[in-house]
């Protein structure tokens, strides 16, 4: 690891101007995977700006019944926080499927969104990646693949994000607030991140210098039935290979009245199911009216030549939660939510 600098800001503003006062510079919140890119030579910054003292470590009611998280609260704290657990479920699940409890205890909200991807030809600084080093080449195209992207995806690069957190903040409707040189600035969490296009090296649509200072999540009744579910290759802590965020509301005539989806694990960025959230608003919540739905998002794929399985991985996890949704009496599809075999 190289040599750098340290400063350590008192306000939200301190750290933003301490950053445009050293070019090169990143922040650091709980570091779990900035440090981690730092010992693989990935990044190199000449300056840290420790955020993790800042005052943004709460977790506020508002008075429109929203819930405004803090940058710097801890993923774990976020997940057991009695409004989160109460009124947005798939949140707390989501966190809870991410990473260790140790990891989740020094991970932080806005650190959880700006992590980088964990595609291998990315860590290595052996490999040409042009999300790492424009222009070099995406050795992953033709490479190992299996756990890359089959919606979005360019020539370019076809790398995923690996953000539980992030899967869920979408199916809410979330927002992201944001402090720059520019000013504070909202971006819906559905769009913060982007596809990766001509440039990859640019994971969301955050402006140099910004810094995240809390997510807003829409007010929401107790019992909303929303899920979170991934599949991986082991049970214990790893990167989805597919994951699915829900949020479903079905009235007492089985017609769907509202209806949030969308995917982990199969882009560059989380994936909203756009087409499908059509299809299912409206319609009566039945088998036939789900498949149609998961046919229309998902006919968009193109897998790569090791990640086929993923559609189908995709297909059945996305049935699976739509119908526990819908029928929470109903028997879960019985197969294992992991492709471990061991």
């Amino acid at each position: 690891m190289k040599p750098f600098a340290y400063r350590r800001p008192r306000t939200a503003t301190e750290a933003v101007d301490a950053l445009a006062a050293h070019p090169g510079a990143r922040f650091l919140g709980g570091g779990t995977n900035l440090v981690d890119l730092m010992k693989l030579g990935v990044e190199t910054p000449h300056t840290l700006v420790d955020v993790s003292g800042l005052p943004l470590d709460t977790v506020e009611e508002l008075t429109d019944g929203s819930l405004r998280v803090g940058a710097t609260v801890r993923n774990s704290d976020l997940a057991a926080h009695p409004a989160v657990r109460a009124r947005y479920p798939v949140l707390s699940q989501a966190l809870l499927a991410g990473a260790s409890g140790q990891l989740r205890n020094v991970a932080t909200t806005g650190g959880n969104l700006l992590q980088r991807t964990r595609c291998p030809y990315f860590q290595d600084t052996s490999q040409p990646c042009n999300k790492r080093t424009p222009g070099s080449g995406c050795a992953a195209v033709e490479g190992h693949n299996r756990e890359h992207a089959i919606l979005g995806h360019s020539p370019r690069c076809v790398a995923t994000n690996p953000s539980d957190l992030a899967v869920a903040l979408c199916v809410l409707d979330a927002s992201v607030e944001l402090l720059g040189p520019e000013g504070e600035r909202t971006v819906a969490a559905a769009d913060f991140h982007r596809l990766p296009g001509d440039h990859p090296e640019r994971d969301s649509h955050i402006r140099p210098g910004e810094l995240i200072t809390a997510v807003v999540l829409p007010a929401r009744p107790a019992g909303l039935p929303s899920v979170y579910r991934k599949a991986r290759d082991r049970t214990s802590y790893a990167f989805a290979l597919v994951s699915v965020g829900a949020v479903l509301d079905v009235r007492d005539d089985g017609v769907i009245r509202y209806a949030r989806l969308a995917f982990g694990g199969v882009a560059h960025r989380p994936w909203r199911a756009l087409h499908a959230e059509d299809i299912l608003c409206g319609a009566h919540a039945t088998e036939e009216t789900f498949t149609r739905a998961l046919d229309a998002e998902l006919d968009q794929a193109r897998p790569l030549r090791d990640n086929a399985f993923k559609v189908t991985l995709a297909r059945r996890l996305a049935t699976d939660v739509l119908t526990g949704l819908a029928d929470p009496g109903a028997p879960l599809t019985p197969w294992p939510h992991t492709t471990e075999q061991s």
